[in-house]
């Protein structure tokens, strides 16, 4: 089993904001002050800038179907 951080919520084929999730999704703080699951296309939209600590994670999907955290 390969160690590392993995998201461990359902990941749905779209995001928050309706835009669809392929191969990575960032878990992050929006504009608006809520957090949400977003597309990196969602988070050049909404988020918050920089991740990392109290701005939010990236996650890619792994060849198992497993999300491992990369990036916050």
């Amino acid at each position: 089993m390969t160690k590392g951080v993995y998201w461990i919520g359902h990941v749905g084929k779209r995001d928050d904001f309706d835009y669809p999730i392929f191969d990575e999704f960032i878990d992050g703080k929006t504009k608006m002050g809520p957090w949400g699951i977003m597309s990196p296309f969602s988070w050049k939209l909404y988020g918050v800038g920089e991740l990392g600590l109290g701005r939010g994670q990236r996650y890619v999907r792994q060849i198992s179907g497993r999300w491992l955290k990369v990036e916050g």
